[in-house]
């Protein structure tokens, strides 16, 4: 029916003759009106419906049922020949009546929620809407009116009827007299208002609960029995993530609601063996309520898991992991790290490597007042790959690398997290920017060289390189004008979001590179993925309500836990 809408819409004789039909002694079709606000209904309706929202049946149920009840009125009700007479009007009405009784026979199929509040929300939406609107347009009519004797009540009734009907009551037309521009601009406001309508009324939940105390400590007793498994799993405590447990608790899932989207990170914590019944949990949680479930970062074990229940993969990248007894120094193609690295130690730079817990207080604060100080932006960047909560008690096995220069000055921070009892995953990089070049490299390589023997260190996770399969083959002998193509896109666009030279700065280490995926049902909810996980990751900041229409209902954090430190731009792995 969206599709008729817009046909009508633009082919002129088509429109001309719906309109015919649609008065005076002919019926057309549910929502067949020929124009583009029912077109616009309908599609909103027709994604709703695929989304198996209970309220698009009830909003079809409602109004298809009075439509169809109009239609067999009219035509039943003696005396009523006029109606009878047109074979049209009883081919509307089978249309409609079959239409009905899919809703019934299929009612059970719509079983998606949706928010309890959207109903006032839309009403309160389409009357604050309405005044804005109506006040905005009397001042434009009363600006640019070349008639006199209007008063504020005509000019409001005469914005208000624009917006609702399109066309204004004859009553205001011997004192209003205003452009086009002014009757399109009010339309248009009228068409927004709609749109805005629409959407509120059948948005899906927007997920309010967060990880409680005690879900923060299943899921750490579940990462000390299982954490080595994954390098990010360490990153599930995030408390701005949800958690399903598996039905026997040996297995979880976390995840973020982000525009509709279920978006879960990682692997699943805990046993795979259980991980099956967190992930039916977690598919089942999303389709009740119509959101779109979505996996960022997964490895390729897990997404194989994920594949037997029903999603597909798109490889994501690959991340760097460096084995500490295969790192070594030496060779020619260690010479350039090499030199860096020399190059920073003769100018006096030293390392120190410490778990939090063995940071005094008063020293972890200095640390977090310079990480602060050193932050590129306001934005929180990271979701899938950093904790953003630098300093919290609760991350005690935390290891902090702080890097002075000759004069004892503090000049970056490195922070990593647990994988496992002999793995660390990086979180956070901050440091000066007047400090000297491949200080941060310098750092690392501490780190690799003395985390065997300080810290019983095995494997470290670095940085993830995105796409870093095209920069690899793009640039090899024979790559194909496709692949060559890609590779050239990707490095001008890392111009913005250093793309290319992440993979760089992590493949001088000479790592294993494990590839990681983004797993999601369906390749249509492709886009509305991608604009969910840029949201989550912080690239992109979407605009908040004012706080009297914000219904958030917080969990309550560990309580031995400060409130969670913003995290600096370009945090995380990538």
């Amino acid at each position: 029916m969206a599709l008729l809408n817009l046909v009508a819409v633009v082919a002129v004789p088509f429109r001309q003759t719906v309109r015919h039909h649609s008065e005076g002694q002919f019926f057309t079709p549910y929502l067949m009106t020929a124009g583009l606000a029912a077109a616009v209904l309908s599609l909103f309706l027709a994604v709703a419906m695929r989304r198996r929202k209970r309220a698009a049946w009830i909003f079809n149920f409602g109004l298809g049922g009075l439509t169809f009840l109009t239609y067999a009125l009219a035509l039943g009700v003696p005396g009523a020949d006029h109606y009878n007479r047109h074979v049209f009007n009883y081919f509307s009405a089978v249309l409609t009546g079959l239409f009905m009784l899919c809703l019934v026979v299929g009612r059970k199929e719509f079983t998606s929620k949706g928010d309890r509040s959207n109903p006032w929300m839309a009403a309160a939406t389409f009357v604050a809407g309405l005044l804005l609107g109506g006040l905005v347009g009397s001042l434009l009519v009363d600006a640019n009116n070349s008639l006199s004797g209007a008063g504020f009540g005509d000019r409001f009734g005469y914005a208000i009827a624009r917006m609702i009907t399109v066309t204004p009551s004859d009553r205001v037309m011997d004192v209003i007299d205003v452009p086009n521009w002014v009757n399109t601009f009010i339309n248009a406001m009228g068409a927004v208002l709609f749109l805005l309508v629409l959407y509120v009324a059948f948005r899906s939940p927007r997920g309010k609960e967060l990880l409680t105390p005690e879900d923060e400590t299943r899921l750490r007793e579940l990462l000390a029995k299982q954490g080595e498994r994954d390098s990010l799993g360490y990153f599930a405590t995030r408390r701005d993530k949800a958690v399903i447990f598996s039905p026997s608790g040996k297995a979880a899932v976390t995840y973020r609601v982000v525009g509709g989207v279920s978006l879960a990170s990682g692997d699943p914590i805990g046993d795979p063996e259980a991980w099956p019944g967190a992930i039916e949990l977690w598919l089942a949680e999303a389709r009740e309520h119509a959101w779109a479930p979505a996996v960022t970062g997964a490895s390729e074990e897990a997404g194989m898991i994920y594949a037997r229940h029903g999603l597909d993969a798109l490889e994501l990248g690959d991340e760097a992991i460096v084995e500490l007894d295969e790192f070594s120094m030496e060779g020619r193609a260690m010479r350039v790290v090499r030199q860096a690295y020399n190059r920073v130690k003769r100018a006096g730079y030293t390392v120190r490597i410490r778990r939090h817990e063995d940071i005094p207080e008063q020293e972890m604060v200095e640390l977090l007042n310079r990480a602060d100080h050193w932050r590129d932006g306001q934005t929180e960047r990271g979701f899938s790959m950093a904790l953003g909560r630098l300093g919290d008690p609760a991350d005690g096995r935390c290891v902090m690398l702080e890097c002075h220069d000759g004069d004892g000055e503090l000049r970056a921070l490195l922070s990593f997290v647990p994988w496992g009892e002999k793995g660390l995953s990086l979180d956070l990089m901050r440091r000066d920017r007047e400090s000297e070049n491949g200080l941060v490299e310098f750092m690392v390589i501490e780190l690799l060289e003395k985390g065997r023997k300080e810290l019983q260190l095995e494997r470290v996770s670095l940085n993830f390189a995105m796409f870093r399969s095209v920069f690899e083959r793009g640039s090899r002998l024979g790559a194909g004008p496709v692949l060559r193509l890609w590779r050239s896109i990707l490095g001008f666009f890392s111009r913005w979001w250093q793309i290319e030279s992440l993979y760089r700065a992590n493949a001088k280490y000479r790592p294993i590179w494990e590839p990681r995926y983004l797993l999601f049902e369906k390749s249509s909810e492709l886009p509305r993925i991608g604009i969910a996980n840029a949201r989550a990751e912080g690239f992109i900041t979407a605009p908040s309500l004012p706080a009297l229409f914000r219904r958030r209902h917080r969990r309550p954090a560990v309580p031995s836990a400060p409130p969670p430190a913003p995290a600096a731009e370009g945090d995380g792995k990538g």
